[in-house]
């Protein structure tokens, strides 16, 4: 199983499969896909329209990491499923809050 992010220099890329209109805003934990490549489930309220998803999993991403959310954006996948998160901080700190999701 692969990591569900990829270590930067000042923080980390990390890869999300977003479902908009749940119930609740989490993350779920780490997915593995048929391709062996893993990733972070996050279910959020918001609709995809107007980016507005996106802009949901950013806060929820920086709540969840306790980073600010302009440390988080999203730089890959603005309208598909798979997104890459791209979090500025200690790429260390991250790792060990992401690999905690994971259980």
């Amino acid at each position: 199983m692969s990591a569900p992010f990829r270590i930067r220099d000042n923080g980390i890329d990390l890869f999300v499969r977003l479902t908009p209109k749940s119930s609740v805003d989490r993350l779920e934990g780490v997915e593995t896909a048929a391709d062996g490549r893993s990733h972070v489930k996050a279910r959020v309220r918001a609709v995809p329209e107007n980016g507005a998803a996106n802009q949901a999993l950013e806060r929820l991403a920086a709540k969840t990491l306790g980073v600010p959310v302009s440390a988080v954006s999203v730089v890959a996948g603005g309208t598909a499923r798979l997104k890459t998160l791209r979090i500025s901080g200690d790429p260390e700190a991250l790792s060990r809050s992401i690999e905690a999701l994971g259980g």
